[in-house]
């Protein structure tokens, strides 16, 4: 007989609603004995027994509703307490909907207190348009590499014109050294960040100093070490490059899918969390008539509108297709905004000239004119590095729906010698950079120590137990590069604790030499953002692109006001000939000696008519229609 979907499920006997562990409160909070309740999907096993092991050992019977759902409760538990599940009487393996992993991906599941004093009553999060988004590792972020770490720091990015935190996955993985991406145990909070108590801190003070916080979150595999999923149920759809894929339109996976979904509400209702990065949707084998990632997005914003709140869902989708961003009720997947990697490259390979791997297929200038108009440089030709046609024109999709970055953590973490911008291109490249994002009509990320110059490199770096995984995952690296055709082959090895220790930032840099003027040079480009509304704008209807020699010039429109800035990829000095209507005046030039620059060559003002621009090597140029101007 076929059995019903997940929602549908009338069981006999009551059981718990949530997934995992869950402490139910004692005497102190009014909610009588101490107990705590679990339930786990486990339809392999014939028979689930709970296996306590501290502060004692017992084991405990779980009752079943024959749809493969087991659950217990338990008097006389507190919050701590440890427990596996043992599977058909043999196997004893962690909770994969755990909350906590004190002893690591292999050891017993812990039961935590959900209970925290939060202050942010009033907080309803921020809108997609004012989002700025700021990318950080956390392991890597501070000295202390905590949650912790990071609040001192919020003060600083406020200041800077951030306004919304990405963590890097947090989600338990092996060891205490990981991007995130082993990630195993999508509900709990890596321990050696802080764990539970840990993040919530971070997320109560950023927002009160006006920051979101989102997460990255990897639903298209489980990572290799310390997965046991398949021993519960038919979770895997086989091996992928990264690990276990996830079975999100087979037989069972109803039930996947909800494991996955429960996750992310988890996420925004416990811990208050603002958004999501949804780790390569494109790696989500899913031919289901409503998409996994739709019904995700769907879900959470429904639960966030039900609270009043502001919770953003943003894509890596890797796939230039307008269905990520169009909305669920259009047929889309409703996705709020997608990362547009399109741009990245193109950028990339205008101030560099690389042309291996994925940057085969971009010259630089041209694709970069065609992304600021459309958004995708790929909308149906054909693409050297997929040997297939790519890509779908976005129309009529506003610029809110894209993000767009000079750098991000695969860009520099994913050269095998973690090079950031300032090494690759230089220190005037990197400003020209800061500009080209900062100036576009989409929404701007920068990757953690991108703003003062991080000297600092960023590597793939892991802390696997398993020393043939840990060779395995060195050959894997050094055969991607192989075959990418980099300049520089050599990469540290990833599971080495000097490779996680060379990519931690120094954040003293910040006030020194050029790394202050690089600061305050984004503080300036951010704080021009949001004051002009040709700027602020993010109607791609009024963005203009053209190509001149090794120049781009983009004009700005919205409403009354209007704004141009010019990109000289040139390690020479230009000269642009420009046809103007009305009074212009510069308002900003990263030649100046005020930013690092070596000096400015253009004028303050421009008058309407022919005029010619003069333009210093590497630079990005801004200039404003005077007021009264016409």
């Amino acid at each position: 007989m076929k059995r019903a979907p997940a929602s549908c499920l009338k069981p006999a006997q009551p059981r718990p609603a949530a997934l995992g562990g869950r402490w139910l409160g004692g005497p102190d909070a009014g909610l009588g004995p101490e107990s705590c309740e679990f339930m786990v999907w486990a339809p392999s096993a014939k028979k689930v027994e709970l296996s306590l092991v501290s502060p004692k050992k017992a084991t405990v019977a779980m009752q079943t509703d024959g749809f493969g759902y087991h659950w217990a409760t338990v008097a006389g538990l507190k919050p701590g307490c440890e427990y596996f599940y043992r599977l058909d009487g043999q196997k004893e393996r962690p909770d994969p909907a755990s909350r906590f992993q004190p002893r690591g991906v292999h050891g017993p599941s812990a039961v935590v207190d959900t209970a925290f004093d939060w202050t942010d009553r009033g907080w309803k999060g921020v809108p997609l348009e004012r989002l700025v988004i700021y990318e950080l590792h956390v392991g890597t972020f501070s000295k202390a590499g905590t949650f912790d770490g990071i609040i001192p720091e919020l003060d600083s990015l406020a200041e800077l014109g951030v306004t919304a935190l990405c963590l890097m996955p947090i989600a338990q993985f092996p060891g205490s050294r990981n991007w995130g991406y082993d990630g195993v145990y999508p509900y709990a909070v890596q321990d050696s960040y802080g764990a539970v108590l840990g993040l919530k801190r971070l997320i109560d003070a950023a927002h009160k100093r006006g920051l979101a916080v989102m997460l990255d979150v990897v639903y298209n595999h489980l990572g290799p070490e310390g997965n046991y999923a398949a021993d519960f149920g038919p979770y895997s759809a086989g091996k992928t490059h990264w690990g276990e894929g996830m079975n999100m339109d087979g037989p069972g996976s109803d039930d996947v899918r909800r494991f996955f979904i429960e996750s992310a509400l988890r996420w925004v209702d416990e811990f208050h969390v603002d958004g999501f990065r949804l780790d390569a949707i494109l790696a989500i084998r899913d031919f289901s008539a409503r998409p996994f990632v739709e019904e995700l997005t769907v879900a959470v914003h429904e639960l966030a509108r039900s609270q009043g709140r502001v919770v953003n869902v943003l894509a890596e989708a890797v796939l230039n297709d307008p269905r990520v961003v169009t909305p669920s009720e259009k047929g889309g997947w409703g996705c709020d905004c997608e990362l547009n990697k399109d741009f990245h490259h193109a950028l990339h390979a205008a101030l560099t000239g690389e042309r291996a791997g994925f940057y085969i297929d971009y010259t630089g200038l041209p694709e970069l004119a065609k992304s600021y108009r459309d958004a995708y440089a790929f909308v149906g030709q054909y693409s050297q590095y997929r040997g297939r046609s790519y890509g779908r024109a976005p129309d009529a999709i506003p610029g809110s729906r894209f993000v767009v970055f000079a750098k991000d953590h695969d860009e520099v973490g994913n050269r095998p010698g973690g090079e950031r911008l300032c090494e690759v291109a230089g220190f005037e490249a990197a400003k020209l950079a800061a500009g080209a994002v900062a100036f576009s009509p989409y929404i701007p990320l920068l990757f953690m120590g991108e703003e003062y110059g991080e000297d600092a490199p960023f590597f793939f770096f892991t802390s696997h137990s398993d020393p043939g995984l840990a060779e395995a995952v060195q050959r894997g690296r050094r055969e991607m590069f192989e075959k990418w055709d980099c300049p520089n082959k050599e990469s540290p090895d990833p599971n080495a604790a000097a490779t996680f220790a060379r990519s931690k930032l120094d954040l003293r840099l910040r006030s020194k030499g050029r790394h202050a003027k690089l600061r305050d040079f984004y503080r300036r480009i951010y704080a021009l953002r949001r004051e002009q509304a040709a700027l602020a704008s993010f109607d791609r209807a009024n963005v203009d692109a053209e190509i001149h020699g090794q120049a781009l010039l983009v004009r700005r429109r919205a409403g009354g006001e209007e704004a141009f800035f010019v990109l000289n990829f040139s390690d020479k000095p230009g000269r642009l000939r420009l046809k103007l209507s009305g009074g212009w005046t510069k308002a900003l030039d990263s030649a100046e000696p005020r930013w690092g620059g070596p000096g400015s060559f253009a004028a303050d003002r421009l008058a309407g008519g022919p005029a010619e621009l003069a333009l210093a090597p590497r630079s990005v140029v801004l200039y404003a229609k005077s007021s009264g101007g016409s």
